[in-house]
């Protein structure tokens, strides 16, 4: 029987029991199409490396005696959507079964199980083979609940998969989340090492970018790239973050600093989420380091990395397929205003927005609390739309697929879910930004200056924000303190902090 089996640019998992061994009457098919670079507007550094790993992959499968169909993005025979490529194949080779790999996006879901209910010939859908849930297991394990935590679905995936345990109830360590321990600001010491980089040269699929016209943000080094493109390559990430940057990572995990793009964060977030490494191998890999290293590496460092992929990662898709389509229309707060343009330029005088949006430009990059609460936090306060937040993210970052991005970017950071993924809305005035960086020190603003033209403009709009949103927060519990500051405060004061919020929510770009 002649099957055609389609892979997309996420499901780059060389491991998948699909190529356990080559058979001549199995097809594969992979495409680079408009389709998916003009979903939204990408970075350049994001279709650059998911067109340099899909051909490298292409290229691994050749080699191990797959036969292989493969269209690059200015390709004669390109249709440019994907049922239209898929049809002609069928047509072509006269092919008596499709297969395909589940998408991890509803979007590309929805297309091709449209396309199965209208084929001719046999179809059949299989695993990715990647994750450690299911879609639904997380809709599962809440099923009857009122409320839903991270936490006790991490402590479950802890116990199931049998990690960092010390028997079948108890976590090592003796507790389940060292979080506390994590919040350390980074003051220049200890000495970070330099990141696992590469230097490649991606000129010529930068050139056909170009030739296409493919509408792009942020810059690239076209000789210079410096992600991983390949299985290899991801591979020594991996094992340059167990021996030089798991030793603090903990520690660390939530500060930001001026002269250091990535302190001690691994960079591993693109490899996974192309699946060209999988999180069961990230996860093992990060303990054996900690069980060989004991003396030197303290469970808290491991911890904290343990359960962003285990509980946060996995968490987040499980809300993305129990929520959708919904969830992507979902404005609980009503926020309407437009993003600023400094997000597009990083042309801002407040120097935590202009170093973390002008280092996402140039790298594709930022760290997950630079995400949260310097550019998420401004955008919330501001009362941005989410539909233009989520825009932005799923753009910008070269990790953002949809499944992990919009759980992130609308329950997380813009709390536009009403409390779905998270119990409190992520804000802050500009102590928090003060107290895990240095961004403040250098700033055109004042952060300890409340009032006046030269205070950070996030205090100001920190309690507006509150003030606007009353009748959001005043049965969440989570918030009464800070409701109960804002009662509290002086009728002239809050006046004053309005006053300067109304100002910067017109006229954003002037700050």
């Amino acid at each position: 029987m002649k099957k055609l089996r389609f892979l997309l640019g996420d499901q780059l998992h060389h491991k998948h029991s699909w190529f356990s061994s080559p058979d001549k009457d199995t097809l594969y098919f992979m495409a680079e199409m408009r389709q998916e670079t003009d979903y939204t507007v990408h970075h350049i550094q994001k279709v650059v490396a998911f067109f340099a790993d899909m051909r490298n992959f292409y290229q691994h499968l050749k080699d191990k005696g797959h036969q292989v169909i493969y269209y690059e993005i200015d390709a004669k025979e390109n249709k440019q959507d994907l049922i239209e490529n898929l049809q002609q194949l069928i047509d072509k080779y006269e092919i008596e079964k499709f297969e395909y790999q589940l998408p991890d996006e509803y979007r590309l879901n929805e297309q091709l199980k449209d396309f199965c209910s209208n084929l001719e010939i046999d179809s059949e859908a299989f695993d990715t083979e990647h994750f450690y849930t299911s879609r639904t297991d997380l809709a599962e394990f809440y099923k009857g609940k009122k409320e839903m935590t991270m936490e006790y679905f991490y402590r479950d995936m802890r116990k199931k998969h049998s990690i960092l345990m010390q028997n079948e109830k108890n976590p090592e360590g003796g507790q389940w989340n060292f979080d506390k321990s994590n919040r350390k600001k980074w003051k220049g010491q200890p000495e970070i090492p330099h990141e696992r980089g590469f230097r490649k040269d991606v000129s010529n699929i930068v050139k056909q970018i170009e030739q296409q016209e493919i509408k792009t943000m942020g810059s690239i080094q076209e000789k210079n790239f410096n992600w991983p493109t390949s299985r290899p390559d991801c591979l020594k990430v991996l094992n340059y973050f167990c021996e030089n940057l798991l030793v603090h990572f903990g520690d660390y995990q939530d500060a930001m600093h001026t002269e250091q793009l990535y302190l001690f964060h691994s960079r591993l977030s693109f490899a996974m989420n192309s699946k060209m490494l999988s999180p069961q191998e990230v996860i093992e890999k990060v303990i054996d380091t900690y069980h060989e290293n004991k003396s030197d590496i303290d469970i808290s460092q491991v911890e904290g990395f343990v359960r962003q992929i285990l509980g946060w990662r996995e968490y987040m898709r499980g809300i993305y397929w129990k929520e959708m389509p919904g969830y992507r229309r979902s404005n609980k707060l009503d926020n309407q205003n437009k993003l600023p343009d400094f997000y597009w330029n990083a042309e801002t005088k407040m120097n935590c927005l202009n170093h973390s949006i002008k280092q996402s430009l140039e790298e594709a990059y930022a760290h997950h609390i630079q995400r949260l609460m310097i550019t998420g936090n401004f955008a919330l306060l501001a009362q941005v739309h989410p539909d233009e937040v989520d825009a932005w993210y799923l753009g910008i970052y070269i990790d953002a697929i949809e499944w992990v991005e919009m759980p992130n970017t609308r329950g997380m950071s813009q709390f536009a879910d009403g409390g779905i993924v998270a119990t409190k809305p992520y804000v802050s005035s500009g102590s928090y930004i003060n107290k895990m960086s240095n961004y403040c020190k250098d700033c055109h603003y004042n952060v300890n200056k409340k009032q006046g033209e030269d205070a950070c403009p996030f205090n100001s709009l920190y309690w507006n924000f509150l003030d606007e949103k009353r009748e959001h927060f005043q049965d969440n519990q989570r918030m009464n303190m800070m409701m109960s500051l804002l009662n509290k405060m002086n009728s002239e004061t809050l006046k004053k902090h309005k006053e300067r919020a109304a100002d910067i929510l017109k006229n954003p770009n002037k700050y």
